[in-house]
Formats: C-alpha cells, sequence, structure tokens
C-alpha cells in the first residue's frame, strides 16, 4: 500500500482529475446554471385611439399602459416600440424580437363599454415568434401574459371604482364583464413545425453533423496516413478531400431523410434544408481533416472540448448568456452560424440574414482546404521512416 501511494501516478491522477472536473464543469454548467434573462427585445404596438367619456374628456389608456410598461425597469425586457401590427410583424419576421404586445385602436372604447349596457371587452394582442430561440421565446410568452394579466386586473380596479360612483348596484352585464375586462389573443408567428422538438431541431441536427464528420474525418486521415507510407501525398490528399466533401454531402441528405422519414419532422422546404447541412457537413469536415494533418489524432480532444464547451449555449438565448460568453464562445463558436442558419432555412424561408452564416461556413471550408492541401508539403513521417530504414540496411 504504501509502494502504491509513493508512485508518481498517484498525484498524477489527482491533478489530472481535478483538470477534468473543472474543465467539463467550466463546459457543461459555467455557462448554464445562474442563467437569467435581460434585455429579451420585445415589439411594442400602442394603436389606441381614445374613447369619450359621459363628460366629454378622453379616456386614453393605451398611453398610460404604455407609459406603465416603459416604466417597469425590473421587467428583463428591451421595449421597441413600433407604429403598427404590420411593422411588429416584420420585426419578428426579421428575427428582430422574440414576440410582440398589440393594443389595438379600440382598446379604450371596449374597456369603456363594460360599465354600459353592451359591454364589448377589449382586446390585448401577444405575438410569440415561434421560430426564434426556444427558451427565448417561452420567457418572453410567460412575461407578456403576465403583463396583459396585470393590466386587466387593474382595469377592473379602476371599472369598478367609477361604477362605484356612480350606482350602489352594479348590473349583471357589468358584473360579467369585469370578470375579463380584457380579453387576451395569443398568436404564434413563424411556426417551427411538427416533430421539430419545440424547435430544437436545428440544435440537433448541427450536433449529429459535428459528430457524423469528426468519425468521417478519423477514419479518412488514417486512409491517408496509409496512402502517404506508401508514397502517394498529393494524390491522397485531394482524395480525401473529393471523398470527404461527396460523403459529407451524401450523409447531409441522409439526416434530412432520416429526419423527416423515421422521426416525421416537418420541414417546409427539405431540399434547402439538405443544401445548407451540405455546406455545413463540409466546412466541419475539412476544418477537423485539416486540425488532423497538423496535429494528428490528439486533436480529437480539442475538438471534443469545442462540442462540449458549445453545446449548452446552442440551446441559450443570447440574452441569458453572460457578457463573457457571449464575446470568447458565443462569438466565434462555428455551431452558433450553422444553428442559426438552420433556424432561419427551417423557420424563416432562408431569403434573408443569411449572410453572415454562409461568409462563416464558406470561409471556414475555403480555409481548412488551403491548410489541409498545404499539409502536403510536409514530410511523412512514415516515408521519413521508411528512407531511415533502408539507410540503415545498405550500410549493413
Amino acid at each position: 500500500m504504501t509502494t502504491f501511494l509513493k508512485s508518481k501516478f498517484v498525484p498524477i491522477a489527482i491533478v489530472a482529475l481535478l483538470v477534468v472536473l473543472t474543465v467539463f464543469g467550466l463546459a457543461m454548467m459555467g455557462s448554464v446554471l445562474g442563467a437569467k434573462p435581460k434585455a429579451l427585445p420585445v415589439a411594442l404596438a400602442v394603436l389606441d385611439r381614445p374613447a369619450e367619456l359621459p363628460t366629454g374628456e378622453q379616456l386614453a389608456l393605451g398611453e398610460a399602459v404604455k407609459g406603465n410598461l416603459l416604466g417597469l425597469e425590473q421587467l428583463p425586457v428591451e421595449w421597441r416600440t413600433v407604429g403598427s401590427e404590420e411593422e411588429a410583424l416584420e420585426a419578428m419576421n426579421g428575427q428582430e424580437v422574440y414576440g410582440a404586445l398589440v393594443l389595438p385602436a379600440d382598446f379604450s372604447a371596449g374597456v369603456l363599454s363594460v360599465s354600459g349596457p353592451e359591454p364589448a371587452p377589449a382586446t390585448v394582442k401577444i405575438y410569440l415568434n415561434e421560430g426564434m430561440n426556444p427558451q427565448g421565446v417561452s420567457a418572453v410568452r410567460t412575461i407578456l401574459q403576465q403583463v396583459a394579466g396585470n393590466v386587466s386586473r387593474e382595469l377592473t380596479r379602476q371599472v369598478l371604482e367609477q361604477v362605484g360612483q356612480r350606482a350602489e348596484q352594479v348590473p349583471v352585464w357589468t358584473v360579467q364583464a369585469l370578470l375579463a375586462p380584457v380579453q387576451i389573443e395569443e398568436t404564434s408567428v413563424n411556426p417551427v413545425g411538427a416533430n421539430n422538438g419545440s424547435g430544437s431541431a436545428p440544435n440537433m441536427l448541427t450536433q449529429i453533423v459535428w459528430m457524423g464528420t469528426l468519425v468521417l474525418s478519423v477514419l479518412l486521415f488514417q486512409a491517408v496516413k496509409s496512402a502517404r507510407e506508401a508514397g502517394g501525398r498529393w494524390g491522397a490528399l485531394s482524395g480525401q478531400a473529393l471523398t470527404g466533401i461527396v460523403l459529407a454531402i451524401g450523409a447531409s441528405g441522409f439526416l434530412v431523410w432520416m429526419a423527416t422519414a423515421w422521426y416525421g419532422m416537418e420541414l417546409t422546404d427539405s431540399a434547402d434544408v439538405w443544401l445548407f447541412l451540405s455546406l455545413a457537413a463540409i466546412a466541419f469536415f475539412l476544418m477537423q481533416s485539416a486540425l488532423f494533418h497538423w496535429l494528428g489524432l490528439p486533436a480529437v480532444a480539442l475538438l471534443v472540448l469545442l462540442l462540449f464547451f458549445s453545446l449548452p449555449i446552442l440551446n441559450l438565448a443570447p440574452e441569458f448568456m453572460p457578457q463573457a460568453t457571449r464575446d470568447w464562445l458565443y462569438s466565434w463558436t462555428p455551431f452558433r452560424y450553422v444553428a442559426s442558419g438552420l433556424r432561419n432555412v427551417m423557420y424563416f424561408g432562408g431569403e434573408r440574414e443569411m449572410g453572415l452564416s454562409y461568409a462563416v461556413l464558406w470561409s471556414l471550408a475555403g480555409i481548412s482546404l488551403a491548410v489541409l492541401l498545404a499539409a502536403g508539403f510536409r514530410k511523412g513521417p512514415g516515408r521519413a521512416a521508411s528512407r531511415a530504414a533502408e539507410s540503415r540496411g545498405e550500410m549493413t
């Protein structure tokens, strides 16, 4: 026992254990635990027109509600006021906001009618941009529902006070209307479709493609090593790149087919998803292969660490991340650009806001291909070893 404890591997094991726990703890928990929303962008459209009171005064409840909302600093919301319902929808289609709160033109008139013989309760419209980050949309849904509920309760109190001042008895229809002076109408925009994991499908596809191309890169790297030992340097590298690109395109098509045929994932345009996923797979494969040729198989550890550090933030909305995570990881990880591009193609038509994703992936693929082919200028270790063996044979 004493001899065992004196072994140099015991303290090494302790240090290695602490390092692994620290690194993976930082990767898996550092960006997730304690995450709180900050400044979630939400559109606010107050279209209300003032209603005339029996006294001749104007009742402008919309502006009062707007003032109260903009003054609530404790809400983790960044209100973006817009001039129309169409402008709010345009902001959602452009992925600028997670949702919208709309007070229609007859908002004040509807509340005022509650105390009359023909009550027609006002309506508050809530729009949710379902295609954006699921966590952000879920948080905005909860916030907007609470806001609408608070508005309804406050208006109930005010109307009760006004009715109580005019009469000791409250008509039955007024009481019934006061139970719900404001109707809440919730609408989903840019829906994610059936069997899309509540909008997390782009993240899942990104992870699967990364793991698939990683296995492909390792095996083709081993094939290139065998070919280079036989003396075929440039042909092996070119063959690796071409074979990997073809297989990446085919694997992407198989993944899209599997998601739709096996699991019933609803896609608006499977061809567009396949094309973008193919570009992502090619970029991943070329980057991984380039690292293998310059770092060897130890690059696997680096690529796995990149995956573990990136996985938690894929499911986090940027507004939930600590600033350090946004600056030092989210801003450059390739997973972010693939998942964002897939989300755009799958839920927003892929017609705009795609420039950054395409630029990053094409640049990554091009630079990685150049670095991969540049490995051909290096002398292969197998070939050097064979020359050394030949020289030793001649000497003997």
